[in-house]
Protein backbone atom coordinates (compact mmCIF):
# COMPACT_ATOMS: atom_id res chain seq x y z
CA UNK A 1 0.00 0.00 0.00
CA UNK A 2 1.33 3.37 -0.92
CA UNK A 3 1.55 6.21 1.81
CA UNK A 4 -1.48 8.06 0.43
CA UNK A 5 -3.60 4.93 0.34
CA UNK A 6 -2.98 4.37 3.71
CA UNK A 7 -3.77 7.92 4.80
CA UNK A 8 -7.27 7.69 3.01
CA UNK A 9 -8.81 4.38 4.79
CA UNK A 10 -12.19 5.08 5.77
CA UNK A 11 -13.80 3.87 8.77
CA UNK A 12 -17.17 1.64 9.16
CA UNK A 13 -18.71 5.49 9.54
CA UNK A 14 -16.93 6.92 6.67
CA UNK A 15 -18.53 4.46 4.25
CA UNK A 16 -21.92 4.20 5.63
CA UNK A 17 -22.01 8.13 5.13
CA UNK A 18 -20.69 7.59 1.76
CA UNK A 19 -23.31 5.11 0.81
CA UNK A 20 -26.06 6.66 2.42
CA UNK A 21 -25.19 9.53 0.59
CA UNK A 22 -25.14 7.87 -3.14
CA UNK A 23 -28.18 6.28 -2.49
CA UNK A 24 -30.52 9.33 -1.43
CA UNK A 25 -28.94 11.78 -4.84
CA UNK A 26 -30.11 8.33 -6.62
CA UNK A 27 -33.41 7.90 -4.89
CA UNK A 28 -34.17 11.71 -5.32
CA UNK A 29 -33.44 12.23 -8.50
CA UNK A 30 -35.35 9.38 -9.82
CA UNK A 31 -38.43 10.50 -7.71
CA UNK A 32 -38.23 14.28 -8.96
CA UNK A 33 -38.23 13.05 -12.86
CA UNK A 34 -41.18 9.77 -12.17
CA UNK A 35 -43.54 11.74 -14.79
CA UNK A 36 -41.37 13.39 -17.30
CA UNK A 37 -42.43 11.54 -20.51
CA UNK A 38 -42.60 13.54 -23.38
CA UNK A 39 -39.36 14.51 -25.59
CA UNK A 40 -39.57 18.42 -24.16
CA UNK A 41 -39.99 16.90 -20.73
CA UNK A 42 -37.26 14.29 -20.90
CA UNK A 43 -34.15 16.01 -22.78
CA UNK A 44 -35.17 20.15 -21.66
CA UNK A 45 -37.30 19.27 -18.16
CA UNK A 46 -40.64 20.60 -19.92
CA UNK A 47 -38.67 23.67 -20.16
CA UNK A 48 -39.67 24.46 -16.56
CA UNK A 49 -36.35 24.68 -14.96
CA UNK A 50 -35.89 28.18 -12.32
CA UNK A 51 -33.04 30.12 -12.24
CA UNK A 52 -31.31 28.49 -8.82
CA UNK A 53 -31.96 24.89 -10.23
CA UNK A 54 -30.07 26.03 -13.48
CA UNK A 55 -27.08 27.74 -11.26
CA UNK A 56 -26.54 25.32 -9.26
CA UNK A 57 -26.52 22.41 -12.31
CA UNK A 58 -24.27 24.82 -14.03
CA UNK A 59 -21.71 24.47 -11.64
CA UNK A 60 -21.90 20.80 -10.25
CA UNK A 61 -21.62 19.66 -14.43
CA UNK A 62 -18.67 21.63 -14.68
CA UNK A 63 -16.99 21.15 -11.47
CA UNK A 64 -15.28 17.37 -11.04
CA UNK A 65 -11.99 15.24 -9.79
CA UNK A 66 -10.15 17.48 -12.52
CA UNK A 67 -10.86 20.50 -10.69
CA UNK A 68 -10.30 19.13 -7.26
CA UNK A 69 -7.01 17.10 -8.60
CA UNK A 70 -6.13 19.21 -11.59
CA UNK A 71 -6.41 22.64 -10.75
CA UNK A 72 -5.25 22.05 -6.98
CA UNK A 73 -2.55 20.49 -8.07
CA UNK A 74 -1.52 23.11 -10.41
CA UNK A 75 -2.22 25.75 -8.03
CA UNK A 76 0.44 23.37 -5.67
CA UNK A 77 2.98 23.77 -8.28
CA UNK A 78 4.59 26.42 -10.10
CA UNK A 79 1.06 28.27 -11.35
CA UNK A 80 0.02 29.09 -8.10
CA UNK A 81 -3.09 30.82 -8.22
CA UNK A 82 -3.02 31.58 -11.47
CA UNK A 83 -5.11 28.94 -12.81
CA UNK A 84 -8.14 31.04 -10.97
CA UNK A 85 -8.60 32.69 -14.26
CA UNK A 86 -10.08 29.46 -15.77
CA UNK A 87 -12.83 30.65 -12.90
CA UNK A 88 -12.60 34.00 -12.42
CA UNK A 89 -12.62 34.75 -16.34
CA UNK A 90 -15.32 32.15 -17.04
CA UNK A 91 -17.98 34.18 -14.93
CA UNK A 92 -17.15 37.04 -16.97
CA UNK A 93 -17.58 34.71 -20.26
CA UNK A 94 -21.19 33.54 -18.31
CA UNK A 95 -22.55 37.32 -18.22
CA UNK A 96 -22.37 37.54 -22.10
CA UNK A 97 -23.70 34.22 -22.17
CA UNK A 98 -26.47 35.71 -20.95
CA UNK A 99 -26.87 38.75 -22.56
CA UNK A 100 -26.16 38.25 -25.84
CA UNK A 101 -25.96 34.18 -26.60
CA UNK A 102 -29.32 33.45 -24.38
CA UNK A 103 -31.58 35.60 -26.23
CA UNK A 104 -30.86 34.69 -29.43
CA UNK A 105 -31.18 30.49 -29.04
CA UNK A 106 -34.31 31.05 -26.87
CA UNK A 107 -35.71 32.88 -29.35
CA UNK A 108 -35.35 29.85 -31.58
CA UNK A 109 -36.97 27.58 -29.15
CA UNK A 110 -34.03 24.80 -30.30
CA UNK A 111 -33.15 21.14 -28.46
CA UNK A 112 -29.34 21.30 -29.23
CA UNK A 113 -26.93 23.84 -30.52
CA UNK A 114 -26.50 22.10 -33.46
CA UNK A 115 -30.30 22.14 -34.51
CA UNK A 116 -29.48 26.08 -34.21
CA UNK A 117 -26.73 25.58 -37.12
CA UNK A 118 -29.31 24.02 -39.29
CA UNK A 119 -31.79 27.32 -39.12
CA UNK A 120 -29.12 29.55 -39.71
CA UNK A 121 -26.46 27.42 -42.45
CA UNK A 122 -28.44 23.58 -43.42
CA UNK A 123 -28.53 20.31 -42.57
CA UNK A 124 -25.26 19.27 -43.41
CA UNK A 125 -23.68 22.02 -40.83
CA UNK A 126 -25.76 20.69 -38.39
CA UNK A 127 -24.55 16.87 -39.22
CA UNK A 128 -20.95 18.39 -38.82
CA UNK A 129 -21.24 19.61 -35.51
CA UNK A 130 -23.49 17.13 -33.99
CA UNK A 131 -21.08 13.87 -35.15
CA UNK A 132 -18.08 16.31 -33.76
CA UNK A 133 -19.73 16.03 -30.43
CA UNK A 134 -20.83 12.86 -30.06
CA UNK A 135 -17.61 12.03 -30.38
CA UNK A 136 -16.02 14.61 -27.88
CA UNK A 137 -18.09 13.31 -25.51
CA UNK A 138 -18.05 9.81 -25.20
CA UNK A 139 -13.43 9.78 -26.03
CA UNK A 140 -12.96 13.08 -23.84
CA UNK A 141 -16.01 13.76 -21.91
CA UNK A 142 -17.50 10.61 -19.82
CA UNK A 143 -14.11 8.66 -21.02
CA UNK A 144 -12.41 11.02 -18.82
CA UNK A 145 -14.89 11.17 -15.77
CA UNK A 146 -15.34 7.57 -15.76
CA UNK A 147 -11.33 7.21 -15.48
CA UNK A 148 -10.74 10.09 -12.77
CA UNK A 149 -13.55 8.69 -10.81
CA UNK A 150 -12.38 5.42 -10.96
CA UNK A 151 -8.68 6.72 -9.78
CA UNK A 152 -10.51 8.46 -6.83
CA UNK A 153 -12.52 5.50 -5.98
CA UNK A 154 -9.30 3.75 -6.00
CA UNK A 155 -7.96 5.54 -3.49
CA UNK A 156 -10.74 6.05 -1.16
CA UNK A 157 -11.32 2.32 -0.74
CA UNK A 158 -7.73 1.19 -1.65
CA UNK A 159 -9.79 -1.06 -4.10
CA UNK A 160 -6.29 -2.68 -5.43
CA UNK A 161 -4.95 -3.80 -1.80
CA UNK A 162 -9.12 -5.67 -2.16
CA UNK A 163 -8.21 -7.53 -5.42
CA UNK A 164 -4.83 -8.61 -4.24
CA UNK A 165 -6.46 -9.59 -0.54
CA UNK A 166 -8.92 -11.13 -2.15
CA UNK A 167 -7.99 -12.40 -6.08
CA UNK A 168 -4.22 -12.94 -5.14
CA UNK A 169 -3.65 -9.84 -8.31
CA UNK A 170 -0.07 -7.83 -8.19
CA UNK A 171 0.08 -4.89 -7.06
CA UNK A 172 3.56 -3.96 -8.75
CA UNK A 173 3.50 -1.19 -11.20
CA UNK A 174 4.96 -2.74 -14.00
CA UNK A 175 2.73 -6.20 -13.59
CA UNK A 176 1.04 -6.80 -17.12
CA UNK A 177 -2.81 -5.84 -17.14
CA UNK A 178 -3.76 -9.29 -16.60
CA UNK A 179 -2.60 -9.72 -13.25
CA UNK A 180 -2.45 -6.02 -11.83
CA UNK A 181 -4.90 -5.36 -9.07
CA UNK A 182 -4.63 -1.62 -10.01
CA UNK A 183 -6.11 -2.08 -13.80
CA UNK A 184 -8.67 -4.45 -12.63
CA UNK A 185 -9.62 -2.00 -9.88
CA UNK A 186 -9.86 0.64 -12.08
CA UNK A 187 -11.92 -1.13 -14.31
CA UNK A 188 -14.51 -2.17 -11.81
CA UNK A 189 -14.58 1.50 -10.83
CA UNK A 190 -15.14 2.71 -14.27
CA UNK A 191 -18.15 0.43 -14.43
CA UNK A 192 -19.21 0.78 -11.41
CA UNK A 193 -19.43 4.99 -11.84
CA UNK A 194 -20.94 4.33 -15.15
CA UNK A 195 -23.78 1.96 -14.75
CA UNK A 196 -25.13 3.81 -11.48
CA UNK A 197 -25.08 7.40 -13.05
CA UNK A 198 -26.25 5.98 -16.27
CA UNK A 199 -29.29 4.25 -14.53
CA UNK A 200 -30.23 7.66 -13.37
CA UNK A 201 -30.05 9.01 -16.50
CA UNK A 202 -31.75 6.78 -18.83
CA UNK A 203 -34.77 6.86 -16.59
CA UNK A 204 -35.11 10.50 -15.46
CA UNK A 205 -33.52 12.56 -18.33
CA UNK A 206 -32.42 16.30 -17.65
CA UNK A 207 -34.77 16.76 -14.87
CA UNK A 208 -33.05 13.60 -13.16
CA UNK A 209 -29.47 15.13 -14.32
CA UNK A 210 -30.39 18.62 -12.59
CA UNK A 211 -31.32 17.03 -9.26
CA UNK A 212 -28.66 15.05 -8.56
CA UNK A 213 -26.45 18.32 -9.85
CA UNK A 214 -28.10 20.04 -7.18
CA UNK A 215 -27.62 18.07 -4.45
CA UNK A 216 -23.90 16.99 -4.68
CA UNK A 217 -23.32 20.18 -6.54
CA UNK A 218 -24.20 21.39 -2.83
CA UNK A 219 -22.44 19.13 -0.85
CA UNK A 220 -18.73 19.99 -3.01
CA UNK A 221 -18.93 23.47 -2.26
CA UNK A 222 -20.01 22.90 1.28
CA UNK A 223 -16.79 20.04 1.68
CA UNK A 224 -14.89 22.12 -0.22
CA UNK A 225 -15.28 25.15 1.65
CA UNK A 226 -15.10 23.01 5.46
CA UNK A 227 -11.51 22.02 3.93
CA UNK A 228 -10.56 25.92 3.41
CA UNK A 229 -11.88 26.60 6.87
CA UNK A 230 -10.00 24.13 8.57
CA UNK A 231 -6.85 24.37 6.59
CA UNK A 232 -6.75 28.04 7.46
CA UNK A 233 -7.24 27.00 11.18
CA UNK A 234 -4.56 24.74 10.88
CA UNK A 235 -1.99 27.45 9.18
CA UNK A 236 -3.11 29.86 11.94
CA UNK A 237 -2.73 27.69 15.12
CA UNK A 238 -6.77 27.89 15.51
CA UNK A 239 -6.74 31.30 14.40
CA UNK A 240 -8.75 31.87 11.08
CA UNK A 241 -7.87 35.55 10.93
CA UNK A 242 -3.87 34.54 11.63
CA UNK A 243 -4.25 31.87 9.51
CA UNK A 244 -4.91 34.16 6.62
CA UNK A 245 -2.39 36.82 7.84
CA UNK A 246 0.13 33.69 7.42
CA UNK A 247 -1.16 31.85 4.45
CA UNK A 248 -0.49 35.12 2.41
CA UNK A 249 2.76 36.08 4.23
CA UNK A 250 4.08 32.48 3.36
CA UNK A 251 2.58 32.50 -0.23
CA UNK A 252 3.64 36.17 -1.64
CA UNK A 253 4.96 34.55 -5.09
CA UNK A 254 2.06 32.33 -5.37
CA UNK A 255 -0.46 34.76 -4.84
CA UNK A 256 -0.92 36.29 -8.20
CA UNK A 257 -2.96 35.71 -10.89
CA UNK A 258 -1.52 37.56 -13.46
CA UNK A 259 1.84 35.66 -15.25
CA UNK A 260 4.02 37.01 -18.20
CA UNK A 261 3.12 36.63 -21.59
CA UNK A 262 5.31 33.92 -22.68
CA UNK A 263 3.95 31.68 -20.01
CA UNK A 264 3.48 28.44 -21.44
CA UNK A 265 0.88 27.39 -19.25
CA UNK A 266 -1.18 30.88 -18.66
CA UNK A 267 0.31 34.10 -20.48
CA UNK A 268 -1.54 36.96 -19.44
CA UNK A 269 -2.51 38.25 -23.01
CA UNK A 270 -4.35 34.60 -23.36
CA UNK A 271 -6.37 35.32 -20.17
CA UNK A 272 -7.31 38.59 -21.22
CA UNK A 273 -6.97 39.27 -24.39
CA UNK A 274 -6.38 36.08 -26.32
CA UNK A 275 -7.27 32.36 -26.43
CA UNK A 276 -8.84 31.77 -22.85
CA UNK A 277 -12.06 33.44 -24.60
CA UNK A 278 -11.78 30.68 -27.03
CA UNK A 279 -12.55 27.02 -24.76
CA UNK A 280 -14.50 29.69 -22.38
CA UNK A 281 -17.36 30.99 -24.93
CA UNK A 282 -17.55 27.25 -26.64
CA UNK A 283 -18.12 25.80 -23.17
CA UNK A 284 -20.30 28.14 -21.81
CA UNK A 285 -22.23 29.47 -24.70
CA UNK A 286 -22.34 26.84 -27.38
CA UNK A 287 -21.59 23.43 -25.63
CA UNK A 288 -24.75 21.38 -25.46
CA UNK A 289 -23.18 19.98 -22.17
CA UNK A 290 -23.73 23.28 -20.36
CA UNK A 291 -26.65 24.76 -22.32
CA UNK A 292 -28.66 21.93 -22.37
CA UNK A 293 -29.68 23.64 -18.70
CA UNK A 294 -30.55 27.05 -19.76
CA UNK A 295 -32.31 25.82 -22.37
CA UNK A 296 -34.57 24.18 -20.31
CA UNK A 297 -35.59 27.63 -18.50
CA UNK A 298 -38.94 28.34 -17.62
CA UNK A 299 -38.57 32.00 -19.58
CA UNK A 300 -35.27 33.83 -20.60
CA UNK A 301 -35.32 35.89 -17.39
CA UNK A 302 -34.77 32.57 -15.39
CA UNK A 303 -32.52 31.49 -17.71
CA UNK A 304 -30.40 34.73 -17.18
CA UNK A 305 -30.48 34.76 -13.63
CA UNK A 306 -29.15 31.53 -13.20
CA UNK A 307 -26.22 32.03 -15.65
CA UNK A 308 -25.39 35.14 -13.13
CA UNK A 309 -25.72 32.63 -10.11
CA UNK A 310 -23.62 29.92 -11.38
CA UNK A 311 -21.20 32.98 -12.57
CA UNK A 312 -21.21 34.36 -9.12
CA UNK A 313 -20.10 30.74 -7.79
CA UNK A 314 -17.54 30.75 -9.91
CA UNK A 315 -15.92 33.51 -8.18
CA UNK A 316 -15.58 31.87 -5.10
CA UNK A 317 -14.67 28.22 -6.56
CA UNK A 318 -11.04 29.41 -5.78
CA UNK A 319 -11.55 29.67 -2.74
CA UNK A 320 -12.60 26.12 -2.06
CA UNK A 321 -10.50 24.64 -4.78
CA UNK A 322 -7.00 26.24 -5.50
CA UNK A 323 -6.13 28.25 -2.37
CA UNK A 324 -6.36 24.72 -0.55
CA UNK A 325 -3.92 23.41 -3.15
CA UNK A 326 -1.72 26.51 -2.01
CA UNK A 327 -2.31 25.91 1.22
CA UNK A 328 -1.52 21.72 1.16
CA UNK A 329 2.00 22.93 -0.09
CA UNK A 330 2.36 25.78 2.90
CA UNK A 331 1.42 22.68 4.99
CA UNK A 332 2.35 19.63 4.11
CA UNK A 333 4.62 20.25 0.64
CA UNK A 334 7.94 18.34 1.82
CA UNK A 335 5.35 15.02 2.55
CA UNK A 336 3.09 15.58 -0.68
CA UNK A 337 6.82 15.93 -2.47
CA UNK A 338 7.81 12.65 -1.25
CA UNK A 339 4.97 10.93 -2.62
CA UNK A 340 6.24 11.03 -6.05
CA UNK A 341 4.98 11.56 -9.29
CA UNK A 342 2.93 14.05 -10.48
CA UNK A 343 2.84 15.19 -6.45
CA UNK A 344 0.40 18.01 -6.76
CA UNK A 345 -2.20 15.96 -8.07
CA UNK A 346 -1.88 14.08 -4.42
CA UNK A 347 -2.20 17.41 -2.89
CA UNK A 348 -6.04 18.19 -2.15
CA UNK A 349 -6.59 14.08 -0.80
CA UNK A 350 -3.67 14.06 0.90
CA UNK A 351 -5.01 17.42 2.88
CA UNK A 352 -8.51 15.72 3.30
CA UNK A 353 -7.11 12.72 5.08
CA UNK A 354 -4.97 14.81 7.43
CA UNK A 355 -7.44 17.48 8.46
CA UNK A 356 -10.92 15.95 8.39
CA UNK A 357 -11.84 14.41 10.93
CA UNK A 358 -13.37 10.72 10.37
CA UNK A 359 -17.15 12.00 10.61
CA UNK A 360 -16.61 14.58 7.68
CA UNK A 361 -14.32 12.36 5.35
CA UNK A 362 -17.26 9.87 4.28
CA UNK A 363 -19.15 13.16 3.50
CA UNK A 364 -16.60 14.58 1.53
CA UNK A 365 -15.46 11.88 -0.70
CA UNK A 366 -19.23 11.11 -1.39
CA UNK A 367 -18.87 14.55 -2.77
CA UNK A 368 -16.06 14.17 -4.93
CA UNK A 369 -17.28 11.03 -6.37
CA UNK A 370 -20.89 12.38 -6.70
CA UNK A 371 -18.90 15.49 -8.66
CA UNK A 372 -18.10 12.58 -11.01
CA UNK A 373 -21.46 11.38 -11.58
CA UNK A 374 -22.62 15.07 -11.86
CA UNK A 375 -20.37 15.31 -14.43
CA UNK A 376 -20.81 11.99 -16.36
CA UNK A 377 -24.92 12.24 -16.10
CA UNK A 378 -25.03 15.28 -17.78
CA UNK A 379 -22.28 14.52 -20.45
CA UNK A 380 -24.71 11.47 -21.33
CA UNK A 381 -28.03 13.30 -21.24
CA UNK A 382 -26.59 15.70 -23.36
CA UNK A 383 -24.36 13.33 -25.57
CA UNK A 384 -27.89 11.29 -26.38
CA UNK A 385 -30.24 14.72 -26.52
CA UNK A 386 -27.74 15.29 -29.95
CA UNK A 387 -28.10 11.68 -30.90
CA UNK A 388 -31.70 11.84 -30.48
CA UNK A 389 -32.45 15.17 -31.69
CA UNK A 390 -29.63 16.07 -34.43
CA UNK A 391 -29.44 12.62 -36.01
CA UNK A 392 -32.10 9.83 -35.18
CA UNK A 393 -34.72 12.35 -35.34
CA UNK A 394 -32.96 14.20 -38.73
CA UNK A 395 -32.23 11.41 -40.88
CA UNK A 396 -33.69 8.28 -39.42
CA UNK A 397 -37.24 8.50 -38.08
CA UNK A 398 -38.84 12.37 -38.64
CA UNK A 399 -42.01 11.17 -38.34
CA UNK A 400 -41.46 9.71 -34.82
CA UNK A 401 -43.58 10.08 -32.03
CA UNK A 402 -42.40 11.80 -28.73
CA UNK A 403 -42.90 8.26 -26.96
CA UNK A 404 -40.20 7.07 -29.77
CA UNK A 405 -38.39 9.78 -29.22
CA UNK A 406 -38.10 9.33 -25.55
CA UNK A 407 -37.58 5.39 -25.81
CA UNK A 408 -34.60 6.40 -28.32
CA UNK A 409 -32.91 8.88 -26.10
CA UNK A 410 -32.92 5.71 -23.42
CA UNK A 411 -31.48 3.32 -26.00
CA UNK A 412 -28.74 6.00 -26.83
CA UNK A 413 -27.70 6.61 -23.16
CA UNK A 414 -27.16 3.24 -22.30
CA UNK A 415 -25.11 2.52 -25.41
CA UNK A 416 -23.20 5.95 -25.00
CA UNK A 417 -22.78 4.96 -21.84
CA UNK A 418 -21.20 1.41 -22.54
CA UNK A 419 -18.64 2.93 -25.36
CA UNK A 420 -17.58 5.53 -22.58
CA UNK A 421 -16.69 2.68 -20.03
CA UNK A 422 -15.25 0.48 -22.79
CA UNK A 423 -12.82 3.62 -23.88
CA UNK A 424 -12.23 4.79 -20.21
CA UNK A 425 -8.96 2.82 -19.49
CA UNK A 426 -7.15 3.86 -22.75
CA UNK A 427 -6.98 7.37 -21.06
CA UNK A 428 -4.47 5.19 -18.68
CA UNK A 429 -2.08 5.24 -22.02
CA UNK A 430 -1.70 9.19 -22.19
CA UNK A 431 0.06 11.26 -20.15
CA UNK A 432 -1.64 13.58 -17.75
CA UNK A 433 -5.38 13.72 -17.97
CA UNK A 434 -6.14 17.65 -18.02
CA UNK A 435 -3.61 18.07 -20.91
CA UNK A 436 -5.49 15.21 -23.32
CA UNK A 437 -9.17 17.03 -22.38
CA UNK A 438 -7.80 20.89 -23.78
CA UNK A 439 -5.88 19.14 -26.67
CA UNK A 440 -8.81 17.17 -28.01
CA UNK A 441 -11.49 19.94 -27.71
CA UNK A 442 -8.57 22.47 -29.13
CA UNK A 443 -9.57 20.51 -32.28
CA UNK A 444 -13.09 21.25 -32.39
CA UNK A 445 -13.58 24.39 -30.32
CA UNK A 446 -12.27 27.35 -32.48
CA UNK A 447 -14.06 26.31 -35.51
CA UNK A 448 -17.56 25.60 -34.04
CA UNK A 449 -17.45 29.50 -32.03
CA UNK A 450 -16.24 31.10 -35.33
CA UNK A 451 -18.85 29.54 -37.15
CA UNK A 452 -21.77 30.83 -34.38
CA UNK A 453 -20.15 34.08 -34.12
CA UNK A 454 -20.04 34.91 -37.99
CA UNK A 455 -23.37 33.11 -38.36
CA UNK A 456 -24.81 35.55 -35.96
CA UNK A 457 -23.43 38.65 -36.78
CA UNK A 458 -23.33 37.87 -40.42
CA UNK A 459 -26.90 36.55 -41.53
CA UNK A 460 -25.70 36.18 -45.28
CA UNK A 461 -22.84 33.52 -44.90
CA UNK A 462 -23.12 30.68 -46.93
CA UNK A 463 -23.68 27.44 -45.91
CA UNK A 464 -20.54 26.25 -47.34
CA UNK A 465 -18.64 28.28 -46.23
CA UNK A 466 -19.55 27.15 -42.17
CA UNK A 467 -18.78 23.19 -43.23
CA UNK A 468 -15.53 24.01 -44.79
CA UNK A 469 -14.93 26.28 -41.86
CA UNK A 470 -15.78 23.31 -39.10
CA UNK A 471 -13.61 20.78 -41.22
CA UNK A 472 -10.53 22.55 -41.26
CA UNK A 473 -10.38 24.06 -37.73
CA UNK A 474 -9.24 19.73 -37.10
CA UNK A 475 -5.66 20.53 -39.54
CA UNK A 476 -5.31 23.88 -38.63
CA UNK A 477 -5.07 23.16 -34.82
CA UNK A 478 -3.15 20.40 -35.71
CA UNK A 479 -0.64 21.85 -37.47
CA UNK A 480 -0.01 24.44 -34.29
CA UNK A 481 0.35 21.64 -32.28
CA UNK A 482 2.31 19.38 -34.14
CA UNK A 483 3.49 20.81 -37.14
CA UNK A 484 7.32 20.66 -35.62
CA UNK A 485 6.93 16.82 -36.17
CA UNK A 486 7.13 17.73 -40.37
CA UNK A 487 8.79 20.96 -40.53
CA UNK A 488 11.94 21.45 -38.69
CA UNK A 489 12.65 24.59 -38.74
CA UNK A 490 13.58 27.50 -35.90
CA UNK A 491 10.14 29.12 -36.29
CA UNK A 492 8.36 26.08 -36.44
CA UNK A 493 9.86 25.06 -33.47
CA UNK A 494 9.07 28.40 -31.66
CA UNK A 495 6.03 28.87 -32.86
CA UNK A 496 5.12 25.22 -31.53
CA UNK A 497 6.22 26.02 -28.26
CA UNK A 498 3.78 29.09 -27.70
CA UNK A 499 0.96 28.45 -25.50
CA UNK A 500 -1.83 25.98 -26.83
CA UNK A 501 -4.44 28.95 -26.07
CA UNK A 502 -2.68 31.61 -28.89
CA UNK A 503 -2.96 28.37 -30.88
CA UNK A 504 -6.66 28.27 -30.34
CA UNK A 505 -7.17 32.25 -31.07
CA UNK A 506 -4.49 31.64 -34.03
CA UNK A 507 -7.27 29.10 -35.46
CA UNK A 508 -10.37 31.31 -34.95
CA UNK A 509 -8.70 34.28 -36.51
CA UNK A 510 -7.97 32.44 -39.23
CA UNK A 511 -11.52 30.47 -39.49
CA UNK A 512 -13.42 34.12 -38.97
CA UNK A 513 -11.03 35.54 -41.65
CA UNK A 514 -12.32 32.88 -44.04
CA UNK A 515 -16.10 32.95 -43.70
CA UNK A 516 -15.80 37.02 -43.86
CA UNK A 517 -13.91 36.99 -47.16
CA UNK A 518 -16.06 33.98 -48.49
CA UNK A 519 -19.32 35.44 -47.61
CA UNK A 520 -17.96 38.83 -49.53
CA UNK A 521 -17.53 37.22 -52.61
CA UNK A 522 -20.02 34.89 -52.50
CA UNK A 523 -22.92 36.10 -49.96
CA UNK A 524 -26.30 34.43 -49.46
CA UNK A 525 -29.08 36.31 -51.68
CA UNK A 526 -31.63 36.39 -48.53
CA UNK A 527 -30.85 35.47 -44.95
CA UNK A 528 -32.40 32.63 -43.91
CA UNK A 529 -35.62 33.34 -41.20
CA UNK A 530 -34.59 32.01 -37.48
CA UNK A 531 -37.84 30.19 -35.91
CA UNK A 532 -39.58 31.98 -33.13
CA UNK A 533 -40.70 29.90 -30.15
CA UNK A 534 -43.47 30.74 -27.20
CA UNK A 535 -41.39 30.70 -24.35
CA UNK A 536 -41.27 34.19 -22.72
CA UNK A 537 -38.51 35.92 -23.90
CA UNK A 538 -38.33 39.28 -21.57
CA UNK A 539 -35.16 39.89 -20.07
CA UNK A 540 -34.57 40.07 -16.46
CA UNK A 541 -34.94 43.80 -15.66
CA UNK A 542 -31.79 43.71 -13.78
CA UNK A 543 -29.53 41.90 -16.46
CA UNK A 544 -27.48 44.78 -16.60
CA UNK A 545 -27.00 45.28 -13.27
CA UNK A 546 -26.21 42.03 -12.12
CA UNK A 547 -23.95 41.10 -14.91
CA UNK A 548 -22.02 44.54 -14.87
CA UNK A 549 -21.73 43.95 -10.71
CA UNK A 550 -20.02 40.47 -11.69
CA UNK A 551 -17.53 41.86 -14.05
CA UNK A 552 -16.66 44.71 -11.09
CA UNK A 553 -16.12 42.01 -8.51
CA UNK A 554 -14.22 39.80 -10.75
CA UNK A 555 -11.99 42.88 -11.47
CA UNK A 556 -12.11 43.57 -8.26
CA UNK A 557 -10.21 39.74 -7.39
CA UNK A 558 -7.66 40.58 -10.08
CA UNK A 559 -6.69 43.58 -8.61
CA UNK A 560 -6.42 42.53 -5.36
CA UNK A 561 -4.42 39.27 -6.11
CA UNK A 562 -2.63 41.44 -9.19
Amino acid sequence: MTPLLATLSLTGLDALVFLLFLAAVVGISLYVSRRERSTEDYFLAGRKLTWWLIGVSLIASNISTEHFVGMAGSAFGRVGLAIASYEWMAAVTLVFVAWWFLPRFLRAGIYTMPEFLEYRYDGGTRAIMAAFLMVAYVIVLLATVLYSGAMALNGIFELPRVFHEQFGLSLAAEAPWRESAEFWATLCGIWMVGIIAAACTVYGGLTAVVWSDLLQGGALLLGGGVVAFLALKEIGDGSLTQGWRDFVDFNQDKLHTVLPWNDPDIPWVAVFIGGLWIPNLFYWGLNQFITQRTLGAKSLAEGQKGIFLAALIKLIIPFIIVMPGIMAFQLYGQEISALGGHAGDKAYPYMIARLLPASLRGIMFAALCGAVMSTFNSGLNSASTIFTMDLYKRYWRPESSPQEDVKTGRWATAVLAILACLWAPVISSFEGVFAYIQEIWGFISPGILAVFVVGLLVPKTPPAAAKVALLAGIPLYGFCRFGDAWIQADWMRSFHQLAFLHHMLLVFLVLVAMLLIWTWRAPLQKAKPLPVSQLNLEPHPRARLYGCSIIVLTAGLYALFW
